[in-house]
């Protein structure tokens, strides 16, 4: 599979293993570091960052994510093949789509402005917003 960059046509990402791909369109209506501790275990990171779409603007042309309910009310979509943790929603955030930014093709322009869930930072993580 030909990963789709960031074009008229929207932005492509996918899974490491390449099963799982997405095409966003349109720009997020936000991109953020989430501090949360459901996210780092979900991710095996100290912080998380994320994108989120209006899920309309989200397509998985071919095989979608497995979803895991990981808590009340949130869904954690990630690659039945090679593991690949992809997508959160939640009801929090309904009509949203939560798209992992390590999973883009073509990442660097989607800097996060914000953070989630800062009260759970851990002690040594140190960041920089714009």
């Amino acid at each position: 599979m030909v990963p789709v960059a960031c074009t008229d046509a929207g932005r492509g990402g996918g899974c490491r293993c390449g099963a799982v791909r997405f095409v966003a369109t349109g720009r997020p209506n936000w991109v953020a570091w989430c501090h949360c501790e459901s996210c780092r275990r979900a991710t095996g990171a100290p912080v998380a960052a994320y994108a989120g779409f209006p899920a309309d603007a989200v397509r998985f042309p071919a095989e979608p994510p497995i979803e895991f309910a990981s808590s009340p009310g949130v869904r954690r979509g990630f690659c039945s093949r090679c593991g690949s943790p992809l997508t959160f929603t939640g009801e929090r955030w309904p009509g949203e789509i939560h798209l992992h930014l390590g999973s883009f093709d073509d990442p660097a322009d989607l800097v996060p402005t914000t953070e989630a869930y800062a009260e759970e930072r851990l002690p040594w993580v140190h960041l920089s917003l714009p």
